[in-house]
């Protein structure tokens, strides 16, 4: 679809505020500032937000996410439209559009589904100021609600809208070697690194460090660079585009 395209996910942790899971709104403007400059210095991008389930859970008087499968489904469907609603204010400033894409995993399960959820992507991506904008439907995919987070359906979207790289912002700057706790830069073979994997589960993010591995590998799999990156220095993200920026940058492998 485009040889030039970046999907950036930003996970619960990189948007709201680990003290109460409401929205952070100074990380999201320090957010949507790099991501519109990418697109007014000519790149394209997808963006998968999580957050709505973690944006949703003040609504209702709540400290963290909810058990039971119905609130938690409340508090997306409250949450993402509070989502939406900051994210098209902010972007607005910067003269962009955001368009809303929410899948669960069966729109992307057979070949004549996948191809109209293509299809939608290429159209908006025809236009130079619209942002594509990706979450799951966490208000009624009862199924990615208790297995899955936005990584792995990042990555499947990035390798269906052909996206050259995708940079993954998570709570540190990318993959850490546990003995020195310094940053591992480059990684040639995925397979090589699952002894790195720590359990960094917070209150209000589903994911960790092992989801972020399996989704990458997936990725390079699929031919397409992948970063992990600090998602409260977006700032780096130009760099990182530009390939000198602060992230763990997991090579491509050869597609099949």
């Amino acid at each position: 679809m485009s040889s030039d395209l970046t999907l950036i996910k930003a996970g619960t942790g990189v948007l709201t505020k680990s003290s109460d899971g409401t929205l952070d709104k100074a990380a999201l403007v320090h957010l949507v500032s790099a991501i519109s400059g990418l697109m007014h210095a000519g790149e394209r991008c997808l963006f998968v937000s999580s957050g709505a389930v973690g944006s949703g859970v003040s609504a209702l008087g709540l400290t963290e996410y909810p058990k039971e499968t119905a609130t938690r489904q409340a508090c997306a469907a409250i949450g993402q439209a509070r989502l939406m609603q900051t994210y098209s204010s902010l972007f607005s400033n910067f003269d962009i559009t955001i368009a809303q894409v929410l899948l669960t995993a069966a729109d992307l399960g057979t070949p004549e589904r996948a191809g109209y959820v293509s299809d939608t992507f290429r159209r908006l991506l025809m236009e130079p100021n619209i942002l594509p904008i990706i979450n799951e439907n966490d208000s009624v995919a009862v199924e990615e609600l208790k297995f899955g987070d936005n990584d792995m359906l990042s990555v499947r979207v990035a390798k269906l809208a052909g996206a050259k790289r995708i940079i993954l912002l998570t709570s540190v700057d990318g993959l850490l070697d546990p003995a020195t706790n310094e940053l591992i830069p480059e990684v040639e073979d995925i397979d090589n690194v699952f002894r790195h994997v720590r359990e960094d589960k917070g209150r209000f993010s589903m994911g960790g460090m092992a989801s972020k591995l399996a989704a990458v590998k997936f990725a390079v799999d699929a031919g397409i660079e992948t970063h992990i990156a600090h998602g409260r220095h977006p700032e780096r993200l130009a760099g990182i585009v530009a390939g000198n920026g602060i992230s763990t940058r997991f090579h491509a492998g050869i597609a099949s």
